[in-house]
């Protein structure tokens, strides 16, 4: 299967999450606004994503792929078998311990994740009953990832990039079904969590056998490889998780901006996830075991052919994005969730922040692009020196805007951190001669910026023409339906007339399945 079609498969079914996500958080924002009690469930929440990010899809993942696949390339898939098992119990093992040692400390804990909630006793005391109840989705979700890491490195991407639909579907009915029979719904959404976590681990148990990979349960024990595996672990845990580490950093102190901000801050990240997790983490996903079994097999010229296609592939995709919620941030926050509990101010508060998050996104993508070149190499160190670097430049950050612009001040650190962190690790790429762009990506890079900058310009004026906040909500549906619609094909055509791509190109690959 060609990189562009495994892309393919992973953003499909990340779009389908994406959307299924969109409409579980318009049911949040209608049943629980963006005051206390969604602060209150977005913490816990966060809480075990955080670690199933540092520990699972982030330090594990980066670390476990390459090992992986350099079982099946030269030990064989026997090989390959008993060392996924010996990962499993010993990730098993640890995010247990971790999980019940959190539970214990879950109030002092709290001070450290939202200290800000300290001031008013009630939220406090249900954010922390809240993240008791989600906690123990981290060690099922940590098991989920090592078993989507087996079957991307076999390149099947379907099951593992379809799990996180599970989590959506899981919340969706648990809002509706359970919230008449919960204390609040906020204590309905953390039981859909909790759920979650043991349907999406069933699912891949099921995956797994059926590609032949069944991973059978052993007693913890520590080898060779276990030990480099652990060793790869801890510096992956910071260089992959920079980008989650500093929304806990801004979660943290938008917690002491005002009654609200996390939400606000919440309800625009979650915009720009749709296409950070579309583009971003479908090509890092397809990058990773691509790049790490072409290495294994001496491959380096396909590699960098990889490399260079992920980037033309990011950058084709997120520039325009980036720029639609540049320009679109208030009108899309208007017709997401503006109802019910959701009033015209949050919408104000929340649109200006995906206005700010929007800069920093196509710098998220392209670290979720590049960080593979360094982790198929086996090389987790890298990426932790620029992932400090980046947190101690956020903080500051932070702390210097956020007096004089409130959340917008932490989202404005947020995305010029993320910028510096994709500048420096495609600069150290290319100074190891790991990352050099090919006449096809460079001819191709300032045609997609104008493409963009046309699209963006045609949003602008049909924003400014059209656009009206108070209108019937089916009326703003529609409209924002058919500027959208507009956008994408002014930028469709002009990117063709320009030869920033070439659908014919696209087409070909997607049926060969092989570098056109």
């Amino acid at each position: 299967m060609s990189l562009v079609r495994s892309i393919a498969t992973v953003s499909g079914f990340t779009l389908l999450s994406r959307l299924l996500g969109f409409c579980r958080d318009i049911l949040i924002a209608g049943m629980l606004g963006a005051g206390g009690m969604a602060d209150a469930f977005f913490v816990a929440f966060k809480f075990p994503n955080l670690f199933r990010r540092l520990f699972g899809e982030g330090a594990f993942s980066a670390a476990f792929i390459p090992l992986l696949a350099g079982d099946i390339e030269k030990r064989g898939m026997d090989a390959a078998r008993e060392f996924a098992a010996r990962a499993m119990s010993m990730l098993i093992l640890i995010t247990g311990f971790l999980v019940a040692v959190i539970e214990i400390l879950m109030p002092w804990a709290m001070y450290v994740f939202a200290p800000g909630f300290a001031e008013n006793p009630e939220k406090f005391e249900l954010a922390v009953e809240l993240s008791r109840i989600t906690f123990p989705y981290l060690a099922f979700i940590s098991a989920v990832a090592l078993m989507s890491g087996v079957m991307n490195t076999l390149h099947r991407y379907a099951a593992a990039a379809a799990a996180p639909i599970i989590l959506n579907i899981c919340l969706i009915a648990a809002l509706l079904g359970l919230a008449p029979v919960t204390e609040t719904p906020a204590h309905a959404l953390a039981w859909g969590v909790a759920i979650a976590g043991v349907a999406q681990f069933l699912m891949l148990v099921i995956a797994c056998k059926r590609v032949g990979f069944a991973i059978k349960w052993q007693m913890p024990r520590v080898d060779d490889r276990i030990k480099l595996l652990g060793k790869r672990m801890i510096p992956g845990m910071i260089g992959a998780g920079v980008y989650q580490i500093n929304l806990l950093i801004d979660t943290m102190l938008a917690s002491l901006v005002s009654d609200g901000a996390v939400s606000w801050l919440y309800y625009a990240d979650r915009v720009q996830q749709l296409p950070l997790g579309v583009i971003g983490i479908a090509i890092g996903t397809a990058l990773l075991p691509t790049l790490s079994r072409q290495l294994q097999g001496d491959d380096a010229k396909t590699a960098m052919y990889s490399q260079n296609r992920g980037i033309e592939i990011a950058l084709l995709l997120t520039l325009p994005a980036a720029i639609a919620l540049g320009v679109m941030g208030l009108p899309v926050i208007n017709v997401l969730f503006e109802r019910g509990a959701f009033g015209a101010e949050e919408t104000l508060m929340t649109g200006m922040a995906l206005t700010v998050f929007a800069f920093g996104l196509p710098a998220s993508v392209l670290v979720k692009v590049l960080a593979p070149g360094f982790f198929a190499r086996e090389d987790t160190k890298t990426p932790i020196r620029i992932g400090i670097s980046c947190m101690v430049l956020n903080i500051i950050l932070i702390v210097v805007l956020m007096p004089w612009f409130g959340h917008l001040g932490i989202a404005a650190a947020t995305s010029v951190s993320v910028w510096v962190n994709a500048t420096s690790l495609g600069f150290i790429l290319h100074r190891r001669g790991d990352l050099t762009f090919d006449a096809r990506l460079a001819r191709r890079i300032p045609r997609i910026l104008v493409a963009s900058a046309l699209m963006g310009s045609a949003l602008w004026f049909a924003i400014d023409a059209f656009w009206e906040n108070d209108a019937l909500s089916i009326t703003r549906i529609i409209t924002m339906a058919v500027i959208v619609t507009g956008g994408m094909a002014v930028y469709a055509i002009a990117a063709q007339l320009l030869g920033a791509t070439s659908f014919s190109e696209l087409k070909a690959t997607l049926k060969r399945g092989k570098p056109a």
